[in-house]
């Protein structure tokens, strides 16, 4: 009995130990970006000017924001449906078939990729089809939207699949039975019980494709003045980017890098929040089949 307490209390420890990590990030970086926050106010998140070595120098990351939003926007338009018709057809339609056998394995090898692969791809071969197809410079929202769904894909694929998978066999078996086709199972039966953790997997997408820097870097551009974009054609700079950026070049203890780390205590919120939207919404999946 005493080895199991000391083995339950070490492994609350290991529990605990993440938990305080992450307290202890977030701490550090809000304490370095809150003078800044409490400098520029509300002028911080929707000013329109990006000048930090201007006099005096100015820190708006309203364009910044807006071009976030419109890149993980565009990838999770472009991962959704595709993620959700292939969940579908690996729950419902592939059976244990060669398909499924190669599709499975192919999307969870996608998850390993590294993102700077990825971009790298984007940069030597999306890049110049985009230029060749729509002119310009080919970095942009759309080029940005569809390495981060690339990337997205394989989250939505795999939570969505398994959460196909939970809906019970008898909510298949009534509806059969009732004359319904496969097809109007899966539509009207299926994908109404399995739609939480559906949502779930989209949400989480979001939170990965706002989160992340390198695929992103490489290929949308990041104008030296971020502006707000017209068209998913534009040149656009995103949160993550500034901070890789300009980290190098800001001296310590200055407005700018003080700037950049309140950038990462608003990403840190924002990916916090998705996450945690995302877990409720799985839980509450989770506990309405229990009852």
């Amino acid at each position: 009995m005493r080895g199991e307490g000391l083995i339950k209390t070490f492994t609350f420890l290991c529990a605990g130990s993440s938990i305080l990590v992450v307290f202890l990030i977030f701490g550090y970086t809000l304490s370095e970006g809150l003078p800044v926050l409490m400098k520029y106010g509300l002028s911080f998140l929707t000013g329109l000017h990006w000048k930090p070595y201007a006099d005096p120098p100015q820190f708006g990351l309203l364009p910044t924001i807006i071009g976030t939003l419109s890149v993980s926007g565009l990838a999770i338009s472009i991962a959704a449906p595709i993620g959700i018709l292939a969940a579908i057809y690996l729950a419902e339609y592939s059976g244990g078939g060669f398909f499924k056998n190669l599709i499975e394995p192919a999307t969870q090898l996608l998850v390993s990729i590294p993102s700077v692969v990825l971009g790298f791809i984007g940069l030597v071969f999306l890049v110049p089809t985009l230029a060749k197809i729509f002119g310009g410079w080919g970095f942009s929202i759309l080029a940005g939207g569809i390495v981060l769904a690339a990337m997205t894909l394989p989250h939505i694929i795999c939570i969505s699949s398994d959460a196909i998978r939970a809906v019970p066999r008898e909510y298949r078996y009534a509806s059969l039975a009732l004359g319904a086709s496969k097809w109007q199972t899966v539509r009207r039966v299926v994908l109404p019980a399995a739609r939480s953790g559906i949502l779930a997997s989209i949400i989480l997408g979001l939170g990965n494709a706002i989160g992340e820097t390198m695929a992103v870097l490489m290929v949308i551009g990041n104008p030296e003045v971020p502006y707000i974009p017209t068209s998913i054609f534009d040149r656009v700079r995103v949160l993550t980017s500034t901070i890789v950026i300009e980290f190098n070049y800001a001296v310590w203890g200055s407005d700018q890098m003080r700037a950049l780390f309140a950038i990462g205590v608003i990403l840190f919120i924002i990916t916090a929040a998705v996450n945690l939207l995302a877990f409720h919404i799985l839980g509450g999946r989770i506990h309405a089949k229990e009852i």
